[in-house]
């Protein structure tokens, strides 16, 4: 099924098995897109399903959204901000968020050329990008957000955006030359 079908279902029927594969196709990708917000388990798991809920409780207005992913993660992002701005804290340091480029690659034996130690520095390098440098390339080469949406969900134009993606690829490219040359 397709996310549209899945929305009209969820909406027309009140489908909870629609919801299901909502949440099992989103979720793993709108956790780790909150836990930058809130850099805690327990708590990206309580805005998930947070986020969840609403899109339950909102049910009947899906078929309105025109875009679905860039709908689902401003509903995560504005509960993210409300539980930090409820805590009162009052600034998240970006550099110190992990975006980990590797963090869902499974390797074989056959696929042991790539080195931990390569796995560390090209993870340092993302680390040490710009914030929303890191941000852009998260969003659009992990979670596979096309360009617009993350530029929309960045607020930036689509060509900044680009910009940055440039930037922070050039910056990989530099040191994935540097460890090749080692």
């Amino acid at each position: 099924m397709n996310i549209k079908s899945l929305l009209e279902d969820l909406a027309g029927n009140d489908s909870e098995e629609a919801l299901k594969f909502i949440y099992f196709a989103y979720s793993e990708k709108i956790s780790r897109y909150i836990f930058m917000y809130t850099k805690s388990k327990e708590v990206t798991e309580e805005i998930l399903s947070d986020v969840f809920y609403t899109i339950w409780e909102k049910r009947k207005l899906l078929p309105q959204v025109t875009n679905f992913n860039t709908y689902i993660y401003s509903i995560a992002k504005f509960k993210s901000l409300n539980y930090i701005r409820e805590q009162k804290i009052t600034t998240i340091n970006f550099d110190d968020v992990a975006i980990e480029l590797f963090g869902s690659t499974k390797t074989t034996a056959e696929e042991e050329y790539i080195s931990k130690e390569m796995i560390e520095e090209l993870n340092s390098t993302i680390e040490g990008l710009p914030v929303k440098c890191k941000l852009a390339f998260k969003l659009v080469k992990e979670d596979n957000m096309k360009y617009k949406d993350a530029a929309e969900h960045l607020g930036i134009s689509v060509k900044t955006l680009e910009i940055h993606l440039t930037s922070a690829m050039k910056k990989i490219r530099t040191k994935l030359k540097e460890f090749n040359s080692k």
